[in-house]
């Protein structure tokens, strides 16, 4: 598709907040897409509340964009339901808050200026969609809701017939790739594609209509974060081409030299360290500042020696997988949470004492409501169509700490089926159903005590740490919440280090994966080695990235 064939309509649109059933009418003022009015960079900061509408309209215009074929609206993301008008017309609806949707609205616009309408619905925590970590009360590890359009909104012309989706999978262990087609507006067409290295051509080929497409890499050059190389594509079907890219890596399970079971990057042992990365920024909360602000927060981890962040009960942008796949970051993706109200005997007193329960039990995990069940099913599904085509991730997090946990060793075996190629942590710190394919601790409050899994899954410790210390002038709230607290960089580093040192780095012979938390302070939380507004790394980069290379494996790079 031709460079000049999109154009954004983020910027300012008009808003208004109304009661249900009212008309948006006059606007309130101004709105800056794609922030949520709940955050600072929106120009709003007014909380949307269960039973009111969030109303969005601006004007736009089709002239220059190329081509007579069909016009596409696209959203990255509208927290949690919506319905979009294009010149009054119905033009679509969606619901979930993370998920990217398309519509198409050939039909409905018209030479010179157009009308776009958008009404938003969000129930936060206490409807039956996924809503993650925002709550309408925030505090401690419960974070400010937000509402509406949190990430860019853009208008695409494509031919009629056109290419709808591309799933890329690569086959590491054949040296090849298998790319599958979706076509929207009519039949499915034949497809060229090129696969280049370098600016060369190194394999080519052509799928008949309808067929996928295999092509052999012989040599090919593996992805790895030490290492990211990256292949390019070119897809060309009828009047429709598109370009994007893929890594040649392999995750799995098997035992190293010694027996003990293992995390596999590309056949190999490799152990996996990591920060728990929120994705919450001071002045945009779900939608950070720029671009640039995405790609610094990946590099600071990488900085301080970190292979791995787990993007915890959130689903980012585009953008910020395509800089975890550039750089060389391993991702753990979360699936976010959802059902309530949560039982804290079952999420919090029970696992500490060491019990574990059968999460059939939908009453007691906040799963009684079986729509809320069939949404969070659709969901995650949709999530891996999604985020298929990422690089970087490696591990697939259905449920994290019993939240709205239901038939994890399911939802494991689900995730397998329509996903292999990945690995998947099937209930995160406890109430472990025994599938999946990890042992997955959350150890606070104590020191780390691993032991081989009962059943010969690679032992993950998936949240550790939690170490804390609120910079002057760098912290949101009076509030400082944290699991152990510092008051000084130095005592905070002397800290770490110990940990690292003195607990993780001596179970090596049975751990296979660490993850921090974490990587920034989010709210009253001022447990991240960035401050929230990311104006301060805490310890010095390159003296965690000392500690942090006491956890590699034997000829691990």
């Amino acid at each position: 598709r031709g460079e000049k064939s999109w154009r954004s309509l983020n910027g300012r649109w008009q808003y208004a907040i109304r009661a249900e059933g009212e008309p948006m009418g006059a606007p309130d003022g101004e709105i800056i897409v794609p922030f949520s009015p709940e955050c600072a960079l929106s120009g709003v900061l007014r909380q949307l509340q269960p039973g009111q509408v969030l109303w969005y309209e601006r004007s736009f215009a089709v002239t220059g964009l190329p081509g007579k074929g069909r016009l596409l609206l696209h959203f990255g993301a509208v927290d949690q339901r919506c319905e979009v008008a294009v010149n009054g017309a119905p033009a679509g609806s969606h619901e979930d808050g993370y998920l990217p949707f398309t519509l198409d609205i050939t039909a409905l616009v018209r030479e010179g200026e157009n009308r776009l309408t958008v009404a938003v619905r969000d129930d936060s925590e206490q409807g039956k969609t996924a809503y993650g970590k925002q709550t309408l009360h925030r505090g401690g590890i419960w974070y400010t809701a937000q509402s509406g359009i949190w990430q860019t909104v853009w208008l695409e012309r494509v031919p009629a017939v056109y290419l709808d989706a591309v799933q890329v999978t690569p086959l590491f262990d054949a040296a090849g790739v298998r790319f599958a087609f979706v076509f929207a507006g009519g039949a499915a067409q034949a497809v060229e594609a090129a696969v280049t290295a370098d600016g060369f051509t190194v394999a080519s080929g052509r799928a008949a209509a309808g067929e996928s497409l295999t092509l052999a890499l012989p040599g090919f050059h593996p992805w790895s974060p030490e290492d990211p190389y990256l292949y390019r594509y070119t897809l060309r079907a009828g009047e429709d081409a598109v370009c994007g890219y893929f890594g040649m890596r392999s995750f799995g399970v098997g035992e190293d030299a010694a027996g003990v079971p293992r995390l596999l990057l590309n056949g190999r042992p490799y152990f996996q360290r990591g920060l728990l990365d929120q994705g919450y920024w001071s002045d945009g909360l779900y939608t950070a500042p720029s671009d640039a602000a995405l790609e610094a927060d990946i590099r600071a981890a990488k900085e301080m020696g970190f292979n791995l962040l787990r993007k915890h009960i959130k689903v980012e942008p585009a953008r910020w997988y395509y800089h975890c796949d550039r750089l060389g970051m391993l991702v753990w993706q979360d699936m976010v949470s959802g059902g309530g109200p949560y039982d804290p005997l079952v999420t919090q007193v029970l696992p500490f004492l060491g019990k574990t329960l059968r999460d059939g039990d939908y009453r007691r995990f906040g799963r009684a409501d079986e729509q809320g069940r069939q949404e969070a099913v659709r969901l995650r599904r949709a999530t891996v169509e999604t985020l298929y085509n990422a690089v970087c991730i490696a591990m697939w997090v259905p449920f994290n700490e019993g939240w709205g946990q239901f038939d994890a060793a399911r939802a494991a075996a689900e995730l397998k089926e329509q996903d292999p190629t990945r690995l998947v942590d099937h209930a995160s710190g406890w109430h472990d159903q025994g599938g999946g394919d990890v042992a997955s601790l959350h150890v606070y409050f104590k020191a780390v005590k691993s032991r081989p899994d009962r059943l010969g899954r690679p032992v993950v410790l998936s949240e550790f740490g939690g170490y804390s210390y609120g910079v002057p002038g760098h912290t949101a709230s009076a509030r400082e919440f944290g699991y152990r607290r510092f008051d000084s960089t130095a005592a905070l580093l002397a800290a770490y280090t110990e940990l690292i040192s003195g607990e993780i780095a001596p179970q090596l012979d049975c751990l296979s994966a660490s993850v921090y938390t974490q990587l920034s302070d989010v709210e009253d939380e001022v447990n991240g080695l960035l401050s929230y507004d990311r104006r301060c790394c805490k310890l010095p980069p390159e003296a965690v990235r000392r500690v942090n290379e006491l956890l590699k494996l034997e000829g691990q790079p």
